[in-house]
């Protein structure tokens, strides 16, 4: 057993649903604008263009429907409903046609933004992690295994805000695919087992507020709700 000089941090992880078990999370990855009307919202060009990432910490992750505590240094924090896609295997330049053999399981998460930093960090140039890797800005679902649910290719997603549903859209509206995301993923990182991969939000984001109850479904794949506090 190895002997650390500091007490060995958690192990980050995601429950799986209807097992004991849990998933040991690695990474974790977010594409960027990869819906259509979501990237037209967020004043973008919804052509199919190179495909962007950017990461969230594994301790950022906010699971068993725990409330989401409202950041400090914001007053415009942001919903964005997003599949999970998480990975048993991994590694670099990995063909189309593997790319979903690494593919775990799936599940619904937020990936919560501080919009004002984030839009501060856009117009300076500078990397977007205030605005997104803070503390449990990303809530979580249990996952479900790929062998009972296989790899969804379409599906509504959505999210309601106090019971008035604010994001809709499908998973077949996604302009990169699952396995284009891993595939293209690979050539810039070497993908490794625990890594998650959150697959962007379809149109509809917008403010929360402390009290709001959040409410996210996945068609095939899952449920998630917390409320701000």
């Amino acid at each position: 057993m190895t002997d650390y000089v500091i007490k060995q941090p958690v192990q980050a992880s995601l429950p799986i649903r209807g097992s004991d078990q849990q998933f040991p999370v690695r990474r974790v990855y977010c594409v960027g604008r990869n819906y259509a009307a979501h990237t037209i919202e967020m004043g973008g060009d919804p052509d199919r263009e190179v495909p962007f990432f950017f990461q969230k910490n594994p301790d950022n992750l906010l699971t068993g429907g725990a409330d989401f505590p409202y950041p400090v240094k914001s007053n415009d924090v942001h919903h964005e409903i997003e599949m999970v896609v998480a990975l048993q295997a991994g590694g670099t330049d990995i063909s189309l046609e593997s790319a979903l053999d690494c593919v775990w399981g799936y599940g619904v998460a937020l990936d919560m933004t501080r919009r004002d930093l984030q839009g501060e960090c856009k117009k300076a140039g500078r990397p977007w992690e205030i605005g997104k890797a803070f503390e449990k800005s990303a809530p979580a679902s249990e996952l479900v295994p790929a062998s009972e649910i296989g790899h969804p290719t379409d599906g509504e997603i959505w999210l309601k805000v106090n019971g008035e549903k604010r994001q809709q859209g499908d998973l077949n509206h996604m302009i990169w695919k699952v396995a284009e995301m891993i595939s293209y993923l690979s050539g810039l990182f070497e993908l490794a087992p625990g890594d998650i991969i959150l697959s962007g939000t379809p149109s509809g984001v917008g403010p929360v507020e402390r009290g709001d109850v959040l409410e996210g479904h996945i068609d095939g794949v899952g449920d998630l709700h917390c409320k701000v506090v």
